[in-house]
C-alpha cells in the first residue's frame, strides 16, 4: 500500500463586506465551529476602508467547508488555492535527521572510551556541530508537520467607507455683484483695446469710403 500523501494546503481570500464588525463576529464563530483558530490578525482604516487581514489555521479535513462558510460573509472579490505535496522533502528530512542522530550516537560511544584529552575535545567539537544540525533538522521536520497537520487561510475582510463630499463655497450677493461690475469692466477694456488696435483699418475705410 503506497503512503499517503503529505499535502499543504494554502488559501488567499478577499471579501467585501457590509458591515465589518458583524462579519467579524461571524468569522469567530465559524472558525471555532470548524475547529480552526487565529494565528493572527490585523485591523486598519486607510484608504477609504475598513480592513482585517486575519491568518487562520485549520485541520485539512475542515478547510474546503470552512472557505465554503466564510464564502458567505459577503462578497468574493479574489480566491486563490494551493497545495504543495511536500511527501518526498519530509521522507528526506526524516532520514537526514535520523543519520545525524546515527553520527551523534557513534561520537557519544567514542567518548566511553579512554582517550586522550585532546582526542576528547575533539570528539565533543564534532559533537556540538552534529547537535546543531540535528536541532535545525529537527525544526525543519516540526514545521512540515505543522504546516501538513494544519492549511492556513489567509482572509482579507474590507468595509468601503464613505468618503467626504467637500461642500461648494457660499457666494455672498455682494460677492457677486463685485464680480459683475470686474467682468463688465474687463469687456469694456478688452473693447477699447482692440479697436485701439485696428485704428488705422477703421481710418483707411473712412478714407475709401
Amino acid at each position: 500500500m503506497p503512503p499517503s500523501r503529505l499535502l499543504i494546503y494554502h488559501a488567499d481570500l478577499r471579501l467585501k463586506v457590509a458591515n465589518l464588525p458583524r462579519a467579524s463576529a461571524r468569522l469567530d464563530s465559524l472558525v471555532h465551529r470548524n475547529g480552526g483558530y487565529l494565528s493572527a490578525a490585523t485591523e486598519v482604516r486607510a484608504e477609504g476602508e475598513w480592513r482585517q487581514a486575519i491568518t487562520i489555521r485549520v485541520a485539512p479535513a475542515r478547510f474546503q467547508p470552512l472557505m465554503a462558510a466564510l464564502g458567505g460573509l459577503g462578497t468574493v472579490e479574489e480566491k486563490k488555492l494551493t497545495t504543495d505535496d511536500v511527501t518526498a522533502q519530509h521522507a528526506d528530512v526524516a532520514a537526514r535527521l535520523a543519520t545525524k542522530r546515527a553520527v551523534e550516537k557513534r561520537y557519544i560511544d567514542l567518548l566511553a572510551r579512554d582517550r586522550k584529552i585532546s582526542e576528547v575535545l575533539e570528539v565533543e567539537g564534532k559533537i556540538g556541530e552534529v547537535r546543531e544540525e540535528i536541532e535545525s533538522t529537527e525544526s525543519h521536520l516540526k514545521t512540515l508537520n505543522d504546516e501538513v497537520a494544519y492549511s492556513i487561510i489567509s482572509l482579507t475582510c474590507y468595509q468601503p467607507l464613505p468618503q467626504p463630499v467637500p461642500e461648494a463655497p457660499v457666494v455672498s450677493f455682494a460677492s457677486r455683484l463685485v464680480e459683475s461690475f470686474y467682468t463688465g469692466w474687463t469687456l469694456i477694456t478688452s473693447l477699447l483695446i482692440g479697436m485701439a488696435a485696428i485704428w488705422p483699418f477703421l481710418l483707411l475705410g473712412g478714407a475709401g469710403w
